[in-house]
């Protein structure tokens, strides 16, 4: 080693850990996320997708997300829509394959939820919602005063269906890719949130044709395999964890969001939308 690199080096090694600060998580903050509240998307490449699940917003939907991943419905369809600064898009792209018998073709519209949970609080309104937040495990949440709602922000998953009154089974999923289409709030039902790979669908190909569907002379990507992380074996399950949101730390957090600080930051912002305060979901860390 180059001895100005040496002395570099060292004087990093020695340099003292910065205090930490009232944002800054402990370990109990951590929760697990469990394996069978994780979807394994591959793609062609073996590109690695994993999306977590919202049972609790969405329970019918997710159902039948768990029994197609059993059934391997979506081994073999592909991502055939991506639309720039929209979505991207998967499924049986025929839309002919039959659905396993024992899923919900058109399940209760789960666009929203009876009580609003968040336990954090934006400090400024937002156009979507009188008021958002963030649940204690780790969503993103919005409500009008009567309803809740999950929000459409990057990375969420939402289910596609057809006109109204479709609600669409699970088995066409669409991925956020750019600006968040909060319009679709309450008209569509959140499924989850991808967690790891997003680039993956983030970068693919814009589709040329109507709303960004693939055209003719373009080629779908393929997806492998769906499965949940907990029908995988042990060796080749991913493991995540979602930052508990019920605590003081996490309040620091979010007020840290809305007003970025110095020496970068001269004009704190005073507020920021509830997909600028994205709820921190990491992979467990191994021992």
């Amino acid at each position: 080693m180059h001895l100005v690199s040496l002395i570099a080096a060292l004087l990093q090694a020695a340099a003292p850990a910065a205090p930490p600060t009232p944002a800054d998580p402990v370990d109990g903050d951590w929760r697990t996320i469990p394996d069978d509240e994780l979807l394994v998307m591959t793609l062609a490449g073996d590109k690695r997708v994993v999306i977590r699940l919202a049972p609790r917003y969405a329970p019918v939907h997710v159902d039948n997300l768990r029994k197609l991943a059993r059934a391997h419905w979506w081994d073999g369809s592909s991502v055939y829509r991506v639309q720039d600064n929209y979505v991207a898009q998967w499924g049986d792209v025929t839309e002919k394959k039959p659905l396993p018998s024992s899923v919900i073709a058109n399940p209760p519209a789960e666009y929203v939820t009876g009580s609003y949970d968040a336990v954090t609080q934006m400090t400024r309104r937002d156009p979507y919602a009188a008021k958002s937040g963030h649940s204690a495990d780790g969503w993103p949440v919005a409500s009008d005063g009567k309803a809740a709602w999950l929000t459409h922000c990057y990375a969420m998953v939402g289910v596609g269906r057809d006109m109204a009154p479709s609600t669409g089974s699970g088995a066409e999923l669409y991925a956020v890719i750019g600006h968040a289409p909060r319009h679709l709030d309450r008209n569509v039902a959140l499924i989850g949130r991808v967690v790891e790979g997003m680039e993956y669908l983030s970068s693919l190909p814009r589709g040329t044709g109507t709303m960004g569907f693939y055209a003719p002379d373009q080629t779908p990507t393929p997806i492998r395999s769906v499965r949940l992380a907990s029908e995988l074996p042990a060796g080749e399950r991913p493991h995540f964890q979602y930052r508990a949101a019920d605590n003081a730390r996490y309040s620091a957090w979010v007020k840290g969001r809305e007003n970025r600080e110095p020496p970068f930051f001269e004009v704190p912002a005073g507020g920021a939308d509830i997909c600028n305060a994205m709820p921190p979901v990491r992979p467990t860390p191994t021992k």
